[in-house]
């Protein structure tokens, strides 16, 4: 039963979603999966979407399916590129990644209007502005 499978706790894992051009205004933006543990995590697999209401309409993205594959200790991957378009949805990605044998996986959820300029940071590792869930 799920009661005996073990609690992986998912820690020092975080995704990002970067600007990546010029400005936020002209700019393109990217999601990347920042690996701030000091080992490597293998077959990284992660789903996004979006969802909420745009124009009084409830909307939804296609769900994507990303392989990553093995992403080295202290490194950062790409997931995906994302529109601006749709940072007034929650934007989900559920990430699943192995340690060893152990299997982990967390939801980071981006709430609507979170991915704004008074959000942004310097992310760790790709030294880039963005937003990060850790």
């Amino acid at each position: 039963m799920k009661s005996d499978l073990p609690e992986n706790i998912v820690e020092d894992i975080a995704i990002a979603v970067a600007l990546v051009g010029e400005t936020p205004e002209v700019g393109s933006w990217t999601v990347y999966l920042v690996n701030l543990k000091n080992e490597p995590l293998t077959n990284v697999f992660v789903t996004s979407k979006g969802y909420g209401e745009k124009d009084g309409k409830q909307v939804k993205t296609s769900l994507l399916r990303h392989f990553i594959g093995d992403v080295p200790a202290q490194s950062v991957a790409g997931i995906e590129a994302i529109d601006p378009a749709v940072f007034g949805l929650t934007n989900e990605y559920w990430l699943s990644y192995y340690i060893g044998k152990d299997i982990f996986d967390k939801k980071f959820i981006f709430l609507p209007e979170s991915i704004i300029d008074s959000n942004l940071i310097r992310i760790p590792l790709l030294n880039k502005p963005g937003v990060m869930i850790k």
